[in-house]
């Protein structure tokens, strides 16, 4: 990789100039026109600090390492490492903390990593390779074997999770296939596009959040995403409760855990 080039790439998109960068990185923007130029070659703890001040993902932190010839500085570790076993524990009481209401985690690519015992409300009578760990959400929100025939206003919600694939492009191309050619519903709450769901339980109307671990410093772990559906009207407030119940959450903890 060509380091000025990738470093020139990530400040432009960032919509910075050489002087706001430098000022960052607690340098000079000559310095810094020399490295973008390749007239300099910056140290490692240079290249970490303009990679802090961009504000880069972890993930392109050492992709930037990379292309200036340094070894990556955080690491990647698999899910099941025993160094992520407390990420583990943590994420299974804040599934089973978020019940009655459906809550999941998914890595960066929408995988599903686990998700708590009200999620089976969501995802009532889909097809059944299109639920459960290692599938992708995203696909499941929008395959015509998924969520979708339930969505309601299948419109926005298809723009909302389309939105979120810009780094996805091979599932983006997919999914934008799937999605039938809609004019937008009306009624929408005016602060959040609420998913409008069809179940056994009457229409539910959610809202969504997303929660990441903000002092990550392993890849995986700043990768990892964790969604939560809340009611928007106390008609679904009540339905989740119901459909959960306490043997419900009996059952997510011990199967939320596992899950991962």
């Amino acid at each position: 990789m060509d380091f000025p080039r990738v470093l020139r790439e990530r400040r432009t998109r960032r919509h910075l100039s050489q002087l706001d960068l430098a000022l960052r990185a607690g340098t000079t923007q000559r310095h810094l026109s020399f490295i973008e130029s390749g007239r300099s070659v910056p140290g490692r703890n240079m290249v970490v600090r303009l990679a802090e001040s961009l504000e880069l993902p972890l993930r392109e932190r050492n992709e930037l390492l990379l292309a200036a010839g340094y070894a990556p500085a955080y690491p990647e570790s698999a899910l099941d490492d025993p160094v992520l076993a407390p990420v583990r524990t943590a994420i299974g009481h804040i599934l089973r903390g978020h019940l009655p209401y459906p809550a999941l985690v998914v890595d960066r690519g929408g995988d599903l990593i686990a998700a708590n015992a009200a999620f089976d409300l969501i995802t009532e009578g889909v097809a059944p390779e299109l639920v459960g760990p290692g599938t992708n959400i995203y696909r499941l929100a929008l395959h015509p074997d998924g969520l979708a025939p339930r969505i309601h206003n299948l419109a926005e919600w298809a723009r909302h999770i389309l939105a979120r694939l810009g780094h996805l492009a091979e599932l983006r191309a997919e999914l934008t296939g799937y999605v039938p050619q809609l004019d937008p519903s009306a009624g929408l709450l005016g602060f959040a596009v609420p998913l409008r769901l069809q179940s056994s339980y009457g229409e539910l109307r959610l809202m969504t959040t997303v929660t990441t671990f903000a002092t990550a410093v392993d890849v995986t772990l700043a990768e990892l995403k964790l969604e939560a559906f809340l009611p928007a009207d106390a008609a679904t407030a009540e339905a989740l409760s119901a459909a959960v119940g306490p043997m419900g959450a009996s059952a997510a903890a011990d199967q939320a855990p596992g899950a991962m």
